[in-house]
């Protein structure tokens, strides 16, 4: 049988209507393996490969005679912007038949939200945020809402699968199952997916056997890339050259140009339009990132998804997932990405028309960037990602869900909660002693209070102040910030860590502003349009390389490949970056520590989380090292014998309580709820997240370290 006639036959009317030639190499794969079998699936192709109706085609013809009246699939997103997007989509692959569809966001109007839930039907897109707010919020309805679910969609499933996001949502996906008759099957979509076998016990812990991935051959699309370098002046400002040559790319084509940070977006965007104003051109370029007001971001995607000339959007990640702003020429990257994972998903926003190329055009304006962005195009081009590699201990999210739990119960007894975290599919690996500590824990800070007489555990009164506020439903940090208005139009936000004063003029949704008034008691700025201004300030993460981009810089150093798709100032600039390692005859087997009068440096082209590792190590010999560059360079005192010093650390019986002992406040591993545990239990959540003894001993232990005069 084909594959088209396993499809309904209201949707095969579909099909026919759009007028598809054949299926997409992953529709031919998922639809037989979604209708024929009882696995959950998880959906591996690039982007623009038809995913979303390779899930959906299936799903339809199967559920679409009970579905009229009854809630069958549940489709989340990272993004609520990705769900409004998703729903035209997913509405008119349901055009001949009678199946609703809901969308539940913060966005979405308490009237719709009270008619969904009269009579829960259909398709829901939702976030994992919005499906904690139903369980704290909608108890008494969960099983109306859950028990005919059938299928959960989980879109993007790449970027739920190392945070505490995807721990948050495994949790409830496992809490729902008690709501449902049957246990839903879980269909992923993902166009960066690596580590099957860590995927597949993410999405079916109990059966991860029963998970079907089915990997797309590539796509057949050809990939026009370059690289331009343009080297940064002394402050490190990014050369007015490169946005003309950015401006000369992109003015006949539509781009998506990624920025590594808001400041760096809002700066670009002003650049280009004075560019494209001094050519009597109007507003070409539009800023789109998550600080700038949503009614705005809606502004630009709309624009871009319905232009026909050529504009673009300079964006963080923002845009990396699949938000419609519609066919793109062109992508554009300013200095390399962290991850291999993102460029790859960033190159595939372009070349979506029939016959057209994918394109992407690369800019580097530093030494470092140049060699990093060298290094994540050819692993590209190798076809290489970061494998997932999961969410470890998740004790922060347990602290959020028994509170969670408590609230929608109304309180139970301790043996109960114990057996209700032990039978969650993310949290039974935690060992009952760890659990219980954190229960305790709670109770001691008033998190949780114990009833007299039933012994029950309700919410106390400290996490019952976390219940009302507005960011209980997240369980990823978010910084304090101003929000901004002009006018009666809010623009966006601006972070605290910003020392704003009244006339200062700041940069913001890509234009410019002047603060007139800061109220401080509300949060919120006012400001007028201005002539100039500064791009703003905001707090950001670190970013971790995997240890296979730092060994393919070093790979790169130490070879004579020519890369044909670089400028004359980038292989200028290679060449002499390359000079000093082929000078002393250093091969990829080793790594350099260049010793000067005063300090060494010791360059470790390893992931980050080895080299900081490393850096405590030393710390641990009393050897006092600020952390890493962005590179992975340790600077060393001078006087350290550094063969001595690795010979110490590889003899060594490593206790990660030294570890512990050398780490900086500053250094401690992060997270929401992270302070609202046990001291023990924070300790093990920093070294199971940011050190890595075994790495680091494999590293020192795998390579040859050379240290080299820079004095003689």
């Amino acid at each position: 049988m084909s594959t088209f006639n396993l499809l309904s036959e209201k949707i095969q009317k579909k099909v026919w209507g759009m007028k598809w030639d054949a299926f997409t190499p992953i529709q031919d794969m998922a639809i037989p393996a979604i209708i024929k079998t009882k696995n959950d699936v998880v959906l591996s192709s690039g982007t623009a490969s038809g995913k979303t109706e390779a899930a959906f085609l299936p799903i339809l013809s199967m559920v679409e005679k009970e579905a009229e009246s009854k809630l069958k699939v549940i489709y989340i997103s990272p993004l609520k912007a990705l769900i409004n997007n998703q729903f035209m989509r997913i509405e008119s692959l349901c055009e001949y038949t009678d199946i609703p569809i809901h969308r539940w966001h913060g966005d979405v109007s308490q009237s719709k939200k009270k008619k969904f839930l009269k009579a829960p039907a259909g398709i829901l897109q939702i976030t994992p945020e919005s499906i904690e707010s139903l369980f704290v919020n909608r108890t008494e309805q969960l099983q109306m809402v859950f028990q005919d679910v059938d299928f959960v969609v989980i879109d993007e499933i790449h970027s739920f699968l190392d945070s505490e996001r995807g721990v948050h949502l495994r949790s409830l996906l496992s809490r729902m199952k008690t709501h449902t008759v049957n246990r839903p099957r879980i269909i992923g979509l993902s166009a960066t997916i690596d580590n099957f076998e860590l995927v597949k016990k993410w999405v079916n812990p109990d059966h991860p056997e029963h998970v079907e991935v089915i990997e797309s051959p590539g796509s057949d699309k050809s990939l026009l890339y370059s690289l331009m370098h343009f080297r940064a002046n002394e402050a490190r400002q990014i050369p007015l050259e490169l946005f003309e040559d950015m401006r000369e790319l992109t003015r006949t084509q539509k781009a998506l140009i990624f920025c590594n940070s808001r400041g760096v977006v809002e700066e670009s965007t002003v650049l280009l339009n004075r560019l494209a104003l001094k050519e009597k051109v109007g507003e070409t370029y539009y800023a789109h990132h998550s600080s700038i007001d949503k009614k705005e971001r809606e502004f630009v995607e709309k624009t871009m998804s319905e232009s026909t000339s050529p504009k673009s959007v300079v964006a963080t990640s923002s845009l990396e997932l699949g938000i419609d702003v519609g066919n793109i020429d062109l992508v554009v990257q300013l200095d390399s990405t962290y991850t291999v994972s993102a460029l790859k998903q960033r190159l595939g926003r372009s070349g979506r028309k029939q016959d057209s190329s994918q394109m992407l055009q690369l800019y580097s304006t530093s030494e470092d960037s140049l060699l990093q962005s060298l290094a994540v195009m050819e692993l590209v081009r190798d076809k290489w990602v970061e494998p997932a590699r999961g969410y470890s201990i998740p004790y922060d999210i347990l602290f959020h869900q028994i509170i969670s739990i408590c609230k929608e119960t109304n309180g139970l007894q301790k043996e109960k909660l114990l057996e209700e975290i032990q039978k969650n599919e993310i949290f039974y690996p935690l060992e009952d002693s760890k659990i219980q500590s954190v229960i305790e824990n709670m109770l001691e800070r008033e998190e949780l209070e114990e009833i007299q007489g039933s012994q029950e555990l309700i919410v106390g009164l400290e996490a019952e102040r976390l219940l009302r506020g507005k960011d209980f439903y997240a369980v990823f940090m978010t910084s304090e910030e101003y929000e901004v208005i002009a006018g009666m139009k809010r623009i966006g936000k601006l972070d605290k860590i910003m020392f704003l004063n009244v006339d200062d003029n700041v940069i913001l949704a890509g234009k410019l502003w002047t603060i007139q008034e800061i109220d401080s008691d509300r949060n919120k700025v006012y400001v007028k349009k201005a002539a100039d201004g500064k791009p703003p300030k905001y707090t950001s993460g670190g970013i971790k390389i995997h240890k296979r981009i730092g060994e393919k810089m070093m790979e790169i150093l130490c070879s004579d490949e020519v890369f044909t798709y670089v400028n004359e100032e980038a292989r200028d600039t290679l060449e002499e970056i390359r000079r000093p390692y082929r000078h002393t005859g250093i091969n990829k087997n080793q790594r350099v520590i260049w010793k000067n009068k005063e300090d060494m440096l010791f360059e470790t082209f390893t992931g980050t989380t080895i080299t900081q590792t490393l850096v405590w190590m030393f710390r641990c010999f009393g050897i006092q090292t600020k952390a890493p560059d962005g590179l992975g360079r340790i600077k060393l005192p001078g006087y350290v014998d550094i063969q001595e010093l690795f010979s110490e650390v590889r003899n060594k019986a490593w206790n990660p309580n030294e570890i512990l002992g050398q780490t900086k406040e500053t250094e401690l591993f992060l997270s929401k709820y992270k302070p609202n545990l046990p001291e023990t239990l924070q300790e093990e959540m920093h070294v199971a997240h940011e050190v890595d003894i075994e790495g680091a001993l494999k590293y020192l232990n795998e390579f040859e370290f050379v240290t080299i005069s820079l004095t003689e």
